[in-house]
């Protein structure tokens, strides 16, 4: 069974809208897109205030774990994306992952390579907590 992850009604409007636009954009990239659109439908959905400070939203920063190796990224939309940054797509197999999930998860996601484990070591940043709900 899957675990339960959360999610803000605007994140999750915005991403399924995203979602919708760049489906038929790329069919290679279907399977993909039809699996965050799955996490984004089964997420429990809360209001900014709801949400609990210890979740992956959008604008979050986190510290990531990939075994041995830990890295900080930004969970962003699409077009603020920029890997030099650290700033991962929602679209990207790492964003879809994190998506929702909180702090101390681990999680195995399918990625082109293969399966990845990460451990969601820390929330650094959650716009939410900060009440910044326009983020």
């Amino acid at each position: 069974m899957a675990r339960k992850i959360f999610i803000t009604e605007s994140d999750k409007h915005k991403i399924l809208k995203i979602i919708s636009q760049t489906k038929y954009d790329s069919l290679k990239n279907k399977e993909f897109l039809n699996e965050l659109e799955e996490e984004i439908n089964r997420a429990v959905v809360k209001t900014p205030d709801q949400l609990p400070g210890d979740v992956i939203s959008m604008h979050s920063k986190v510290l990531l774990a990939f075994g041995d190796e830990e890295e900080e990224y930004t969970l962003v939309y699409p077009e603020e994306a920029d890997i030099s940054q650290n700033r991962i797509s929602v679209l990207s197999p790492i964003g879809t992952a994190i998506l929702g999930y909180p702090e101390g998860s681990v999680i195995e996601w399918k990625v082109p390579d293969g399966t990845v484990k990460i451990t969601v070591k820390k929330i650094l940043f959650q716009p939410e907590a900060s009440g910044r709900y326009d983020l």
